[in-house]
């Protein structure tokens, strides 16, 4: 157990790190993580990332990667819990590294012991890890670096740039999404954001698969977050798309689906542009055309043709999940030819979810088995969101208050 000088040597160390007025580099990660364990008398310790696909965890001052599936470390990842197993005489243990709900590796640690002080102070300091990791992410090419196992195209990694964390989440709400291709991406894209109680979410998918679709597509995000934090409505956030589209890339168009979610009511506002309705999963089956609606031209059409789009809302029920997708996903294609479908695409996703897995994690496994389907060859783009409504149950419901 450590003691209280060790304890106030890594709180002073912590303390250090966070106000020297540095810029603090992904690169640092590793050596703040085994500066803080020794000071604390814990052990040796080490990081390591999921790359972009989910599929190994590299570590972040170099070494061979481990493959998330099979090994400790990436159950850690998988179900965002701590695992402590016997090493050698040792313990082994795997925290963790997260930003709210945003999933970017592991710590593992290897000590003689850890009580519960250890194991507590090894969370801190993960938690921590993992903020800075995503605050820097954008302004440190050694994340980028770790995380990739392929060279990426020009368009993806223009296209990239401009996504959101894949994941965010409250007490009521997670959002989470998937692309593919990784490395290659043509025009999908997606993006969600919290504000004023209210989840915001948008799935676009760009005509073509080159680089005037890339920027299609980023050309719609910017459009849409532009009208988002001007305050502007949801009709009038996709018309300003729609004009940006017709302004700025008059040849070019894409189909989009954008959801405003009411967190506290469960109130749902959407506009489809002409993209596949979203599935509604309700009590572990798909609410059949629960958000199909008369069909609308693809953003970048309705400007020219003075057409007004359409706000539909509905209400959703505690633990109702909302997938939304691009064609790419139930085009996809084994080598007989055969299509992978949208009955199959979301009954993956209802087992996953029975099954108690984290909607981040299902979503994980089901880009994995897409491209297993296709050798790892997608000839489309595939994007997957998964909107989970799970507001707390009401206190004390039916007590009647004392006077």
């Amino acid at each position: 157990m450590a003691d209280a000088t060790a304890l106030g040597g890594g709180e002073e160390y912590l303390e250090q790190v966070l106000t020297t007025g540095r810029t603090l580099d992904s690169s640092d990660v590793p050596g703040i993580a085994e500066r803080y364990t020794q000071i604390l008398g814990i052990g040796r310790s080490t990081v390591l990332l999921a790359d972009i696909q989910q599929h190994q965890l590299f570590p972040l001052d170099g070494g061979p990667p481990l493959p998330i599936e099979g090994t400790l470390p990436g159950w850690c990842y998988r179900t965002g819990s701590l695992r402590v197993t016997e090493d050698g005489g040792a313990l082994l243990a795997w925290f963790p590294l997260m930003d709210g709900a945003e999933r970017h590796g592991v710590l593992g640690v290897r000590a003689d012991s850890l009580d519960a002080t250890a194991l507590r102070r090894c969370r801190m300091i993960a938690g921590l890890l993992g903020t800075v990791i995503a605050s820097k992410r954008h302004s440190s090419d050694v994340y980028a670096r770790t995380t990739r196992a392929d060279t990426m195209s020009l368009p993806a990694e223009m296209l990239r740039a401009f996504l959101p964390p894949r994941t965010l989440a409250t007490t009521q709400v997670v959002s989470t999404a998937v692309l593919e291709p990784a490395y290659d991406l043509g025009g999908d894209a997606f993006d969600h954001a919290l504000a004023a109680g209210a989840l915001h979410a948008a799935v676009l998918d760009a005509m073509g698969h080159d680089l005037a679709s890339g920027l299609t597509a980023t050309v719609a995000l910017a459009a849409c977050r532009n009208a988002r934090r001007n305050g502007a409505d949801l009709p009038d956030l996709v018309h300003g798309i729609d004009e940006a589209l017709a302004e700025w890339l008059p040849d070019r168009f894409a189909t989009g689906v954008f959801l405003r979610l009411d967190v506290a009511t469960g109130t749902l506002h959407w506009s489809n542009c002409g993209h596949p309705p979203p599935l509604l999963i309700r009590d572990g089956q798909v609410v059949t055309d629960a958000l199909a609606r008369t069909p609308e031209p693809p953003l970048g059409l309705a400007a020219t043709t003075g057409l007004s789009r359409t706000t539909h809302t509905t209400s959703l029920t505690p633990g109702d999940r909302l997938l939304l997708y691009t064609d790419g996903v139930v085009e996809a294609r084994d080598a007989a030819k055969e299509l992978f479908g949208l009955e199959r695409f979301a009954d993956f996703v209802i087992r996953a979810t029975a099954a108690g897995e984290p909607a981040p994690e299902a979503l994980r496994r089901l880009i994995h088995a897409l491209l297993a389907q296709q050798d790892s060859r997608l000839t489309d783009d595939a994007t997957i969101m998964m909107v989970e409504w799970q507001p707390p149950p009401p206190r004390n419901p039916g007590r009647t208050p004392r006077p």
